[in-house]
């Protein structure tokens, strides 16, 4: 008996999302070993829904495997057809670390700009923003300007 228990329902969701997929773990004429155990976990980690592709020709020995799967995996059997079997876990939380160092990345921004014409539509344009640039209020981009030092007379009125 699998750990995850699904309805009807959410197997034919995860049924029509596999369905463009491609298989990942092959199980060839050695059948389930550790290491396909292994690769199965780690591509579910990474995917959580995976297509699986048994080379057997004896469909009870491919039910089989996919029960096994699913219990040491804890994943949710999906769809056996054919030589495919299909797994589906949920996908770990990942860990965001924050690093107070780093500098903000490239954003896209829409700017409009009016027609000077009343009757003409808004031209509408996507714009990446750079993290060393600014957008000005008529649409432009510019550059940061690097500061310059400050001279010794308002060095000494800052003090």
């Amino acid at each position: 008996m699998p750990a995850i228990q699904l309805t009807p329902a959410q197997r034919k969701v995860h049924r029509a999302e596999a369905h463009h997929l491609d298989p990942i773990v092959m199980i060839g004429g050695d059948g389930l070993t550790s290491a396909v155990k292994k690769e199965a976990d780690a591509a579910l980690k990474a995917h959580g829904l995976i297509k699986v592709r048994v080379f057997s020709d004896d469909r009870a020995a491919r039910e089989a495997i996919l029960q096994t799967l699913a219990d040491d995996l804890d994943a949710a059997p999906i769809q056996h057809i054919g030589k495919l079997l299909v797994l589906w876990r949920p996908m770990p939380e990942k860990e965001r670390v924050l690093d107070e160092d780093r500098m903000p990345g490239p954003r896209d921004v829409k700017v409009i700009k009016y027609s000077k014409r009343g009757g003409q539509r808004p031209e509408i344009k996507t714009l990446r923003v750079l993290g060393n640039q600014r957008l000005t209020s008529g649409g432009n981009i510019k550059r940061a300007k690097p500061r310059k030092p400050l001279s010794d007379k308002k060095r000494r009125q800052a003090d």
